[in-house]
């Protein structure tokens, strides 16, 4: 009987070892609110006032599952599956697919890093972003129009990724993302029966980061060769007025922070470059300036100012101010407010440019009405699980 007791107990401890040395964690974070635009565009194709329940702003919607299994040795596989969705009407984002922010795979090595499989964010949205009012304090409506320069919805399919691990508050990787497919046949953008052969599409990013104590910067290239064929889908329309991308789109980017006491002065610029299948040339520059103050560990102010200029063959310029109040009603709710507004100026072929608050993955205003500023206001909250 003693033996028997003896022998339950030692196999309930390696039970619980083998428990602890893998693990999945299901997560999500949920984002919604009212919000107000002027000069939205309507019906009859002017432009009039609008209020409506929008959601995923300050962060997009998801719900995901994350796991990894302890291989020995310091090296562990690892996994991850991340779908976006509407909090409005229950549907899935990224044009439906299940997992459609992220889906990987991979080895995870201690002191070395990671080395992943699958749909990925390029570095401009790992290492720039986080210098961004977008992806630090204000959330998706400060992001750049159509998010031109890849800070928020650059997720790269068929992506091998290697992601060093922190070494002293450095960090540095690679990824590469396969076309999956020799060439594809006419212009994937129009309907042009003339282009026969193009070529493939595929993605090369990089970039580096150095975060120590009040101090941070990051830097992050990516180029993606005929993106109307691949993720993030292209082509983009800026102001209403011209399409680009169809042959390359490149981006630099670089961003840094710096806090002291519960204010912190951030900021970044980012450079586009739009290549067209005809020769067309376009380049987009992004300059931003940020500051956060904290008045307490639960509530936090924050004010950005964006010049775009966008020159070559299609010309504009935005100035853009935006501005959050944040209050933590616990560790994982928030509550806040946004107040954004934007000025545009310019043309392209005596057609004005207009103003287009948001990015890709949530548009404020409903642009197209031709309207040079805009004003978005909006209440909202946001709880994580």
């Amino acid at each position: 009987m003693k033996k028997m007791i003896v022998t339950g107990v030692g196999l309930g401890v390696l039970a619980t070892a083998a428990h602890a040395q893998s693990s999945v964690t299901l997560y999500g974070l949920l984002d919604a609110g009212v919000s107000y635009v002027n000069h939205a565009a309507n019906a009859t194709g002017g432009s009039s006032s609008k209020v409506k329940l929008d959601d995923g702003v300050i962060q997009g919607n998801r719900w995901g599952m994350r796991g990894t299994e302890d291989l020995g040795g310091g090296l562990s596989a690892i996994f991850t599956l991340e779908g976006g969705l509407s909090v409005a009407n229950g549907a899935s984002a990224q044009n439906g697919t299940l997992f459609g922010r992220q889906a990987y795979v991979g080895l995870s090595k201690s002191g070395v890093g990671s080395f992943t499989f699958g749909r990925q964010y390029s570095f401009s949205t790992d290492y720039v972003s986080k210098y961004a009012a977008g992806g630090l304090t204000i959330g998706n409506y400060a992001f750049r129009m159509n998010d031109v320069d890849q800070l928020t919805s650059s997720r790269i399919n068929n992506a091998v990724k290697f992601a060093s691990a922190n070494f002293s508050g450095l960090t540095f990787g690679a990824l590469y993302g396969f076309s999956n497919s020799t060439e594809f046949s006419g212009n994937p953008n129009t309907t042009d029966a003339g282009v026969t052969t193009l070529g493939s599409s595929r993605t090369i990013s990089f970039g580096a980061n150095y975060d120590g104590g009040p101090f941070g910067i990051g830097a992050a290239y990516t180029d993606i060769s005929y993106p109307g064929a691949s993720t993030p889908a292209f082509p983009i329309t800026i102001a209403n007025v011209n399409t680009f991308g169809n042959k390359d789109l490149r981006t630099i980017g670089v961003g840094a922070r710096y806090s002291f006491g519960p204010a912190m002065v951030f900021g970044n610029w980012t450079n586009t470059r739009f290549e067209g299948l005809t020769g067309q040339d376009s380049h987009f520059n992004n300059y931003e300036i940020d500051g956060k103050y904290s008045f307490t560990p639960a509530m936090f102010a924050a004010l950005a100012y964006t010049y775009s200029d966008l020159t070559g063959t299609a010309t504009g310029k935005w100035n853009q101010f935006s501005s959050i109040l944040d209050y933590a009603l616990s560790k994982r709710t928030d509550v806040y407010a946004l107040a954004i507004y934007q000025k545009a100026s310019g043309s392209n072929n005596g057609v004005p440019v207009q103003a287009e608050i948001g990015s890709s993955s949530s548009f404020f205003g409903d642009s197209g009405s031709g309207s040079t500023n805009q004003v978005a206001l909006r209440l909202g909250m946001r709880t994580r699980f």
